[in-house]
């Protein structure tokens, strides 16, 4: 790990009702060592406003916990070798759903194979919890098309949680 650069461990509540699930810390985040605090992490706290949920409210984390050079997607290798402590995490946690932020948490998680565009938006079942599929925010921050899924699934997440 870089000098200057922390582990991104997460952060929320403990227990957690609901966790947030991304793909590896940005520059943004390895500096503080917190996740989601660069722009993705702006337009994720929006999302979660406009659906009446505080961050606060909802335990943050990524598949890896460390910055990935040059910003680049995780190697396997990298996902292999730290989805235990994510695994250990959700275990302690004990959230009552999961949502997956984009492909590399999606096929961590679920399916090497899975496409984001596929299950975008849908429901799908990870470690015997409810786990909804979205597209991540860096994604939606790339092309406004995917922007704007991005805010019809989080209005199906709404809907969803209003009505347990």
């Amino acid at each position: 790990m870089p000098k200057g650069e922390k582990l991104v461990f997460g952060e929320g509540p403990s227990p957690a009702e609901i966790m947030i699930i991304g793909e590896a810390p940005g520059v943004q985040e390895a500096k503080t060592g917190r996740p989601f605090v660069g722009s993705s992490g702006k337009l994720l706290t929006q999302l979660l406003h406009q659906i009446g949920l505080k961050r606060e409210h909802v335990y943050i984390s990524n598949i890896l916990k460390t910055h990935p050079p040059g910003n680049r997607k995780p190697y396997r290798s990298e996902i292999k070798r730290e989805l235990p402590f994510l695994l250990r995490q959700i275990e302690l946690l004990q959230p009552q759903l999961l949502i997956l932020l984009g492909a590399t948490a999606l096929q961590a998680l679920l399916d090497p194979k899975a496409k984001i565009t596929a299950l975008r938006g849908q429901w799908v079942e990870v470690k015997k919890l409810p786990t909804f599929v979205t597209y991540h925010p860096a994604a939606a921050l790339r092309d406004e098309t995917k922007k704007t899924a991005l805010e019809q699934d989080f209005a199906v997440l709404q809907r969803h949680l209003e009505s347990r």
